[in-house]
């Protein structure tokens, strides 16, 4: 059973950083895409970021390119957002997720951390 559970959300000022972390656990992800999505109220969920397990290639929305970074540490099966430079309109439901590398749906979903970005 796949499990990911994420952490890392809270209230930041603009201009401020937030660390997430979505740490997995159930299988072997070497084969796997994990990727970050979000959700703000009345909107529909959005791609932020993604990265390949066994390659360790990365892709970004252009919202997220040159202030968001995706990681991971193999040790802890662990993949990170860090975000800086936030914004009011980042606000939202984040969301880690994890696919099969052959597969174009993600699967499996962690139940989200709210990341709220006062002005």
């Amino acid at each position: 059973q796949v499990q990911l559970v994420e952490s890392g959300g809270g209230l930041v000022q603009a201009g401020g950083s937030l660390r997430l972390s979505c740490a997995a656990s159930g299988r072997t992800f070497s084969s796997y895409v994990m990727g970050w999505f979000r959700q703000a109220p009345g909107k529909e969920r959005e791609f932020v970021a993604r990265f390949s397990w066994n390659s360790g290639s990365t892709s970004y929305s252009d919202s997220a390119k040159g202030r968001f970074t995706i990681s991971r540490d193999n040790a802890k099966n662990t993949m990170y957002l860090q975000m800086n430079s936030l914004k009011p309109e980042d606000t939202a439901v984040y969301y880690c997720a994890a696919r099969k590398l052959q597969v174009p749906n993600y699967d499996y979903w962690g139940q989200g951390t709210q990341v709220t970005v006062s002005s």
